[in-house]
């Protein structure tokens, strides 16, 4: 499988970035409205936010899932048994944000929501007819006033040869939202299964936007819009003793919008944070 970079101010671009979502999960842009120098400062201050026992300030709150989430209560994917080897931050508009870095992360959401939110309207925009009209409402209706779309700040610290065996930076998985875009992280890893079930390297030079479709998505187009399974490989040698620092932006609806005579957002969102065992059932 190949995933040709698509130009963000090319005529076409619309058609060719939704097809490469139709025909792969996923697609990727250059030429992009988000400015790499305000990525590269979020990715330095929030590395060295996580060298620091300032995040524990942070501690995640379990209900409103904003802040800090630790190693140890990290996701595990589903069908998965180990902790990804990984660390991260919640951000959200209404959530607890550090004091101890810059205002560049929350400009960063807004810009990314903003891009987010048009290239959801491409996908409405080239979706078929006979799709579309199982939408229970437009796409872009499903995100207005939505609280819910999160920015994540990732630290998958450098592999110290003890981790348990058979754990990675992150399992094989699904997003579950609508859309996600990442941009490239600072370091390679980042893998897309195809439809043969072959794994593919996803292109992640600076300057590269990485949008892929999440199970929310998939629910609402019966699977026009395919949510494609993708993972994080532990890195070897030399690399290894580096951080990886990673920054995707979830594209969530309101909780009360209706994806499917199954679904609505927030029955779903909440299976799916039980499944990860981010949030424990309710007794």
């Amino acid at each position: 499988m190949h995933i040709e970079p698509v130009d963000y101010l090319a005529p076409d671009a619309a058609q060719k970035f939704t097809e490469s979502l139709h025909r792969t999960g996923f697609g990727v842009l250059k030429n992009h409205p988000l400015s790499q120098a305000t990525l590269e400062t979020i990715y330095k201050e929030w590395y060295d936010f996580f060298q620091t026992d300032a995040k524990s300030k942070y501690a995640f709150h379990p209900e409103k899932m904003d802040g800090y989430f630790s190693p140890k209560v990290s996701e595990t994917a589903k069908g998965n048994t180990k902790r990804d080897l990984k660390e991260f931050y919640h951000i959200y508009p209404w959530g607890r944000f550090p004091a101890e870095v810059s205002e560049a992360a929350r400009k960063y959401y807004d810009d990314g929501a903003k891009l987010a939110a048009e290239l959801l309207q491409w996908v409405e925009d080239h979706t078929p007819a006979d799709i579309k009209a199982k939408y229970s409402m437009p796409l872009s209706d499903m995100i207005t006033g939505s609280e819910q779309t999160l920015l994540r700040v990732l630290h998958y610290p450098p592999l110290t040869g003890d981790e348990e065996p058979g754990s990675v930076r992150a399992a094989a998985h699904e997003d579950i939202n609508l859309l996600t875009i990442l941009p490239a992280a600072t370091q390679a890893g980042l893998q897309v299964q195809g439809k043969d079930d072959k794994w593919f390297n996803v292109p992640c030079d600076f300057g590269m936007l990485v949008v892929n479709i999440g199970d929310m998505l998939d629910e609402a187009s019966e699977g026009y819009y395919p949510s494609t399974s993708h993972r994080v490989l532990n890195p070897t040698g030399d690399e290894a003793k580096k951080s990886r620092v990673s920054l995707p932006l979830f594209l969530h609806p309101r909780l009360d919008v209706k994806l499917s005579d199954r679904y609505t957002a927030g029955e779903y969102l909440e299976e799916r944070l039980i499944e990860l065992g981010a949030k424990k059932p309710k007794q």
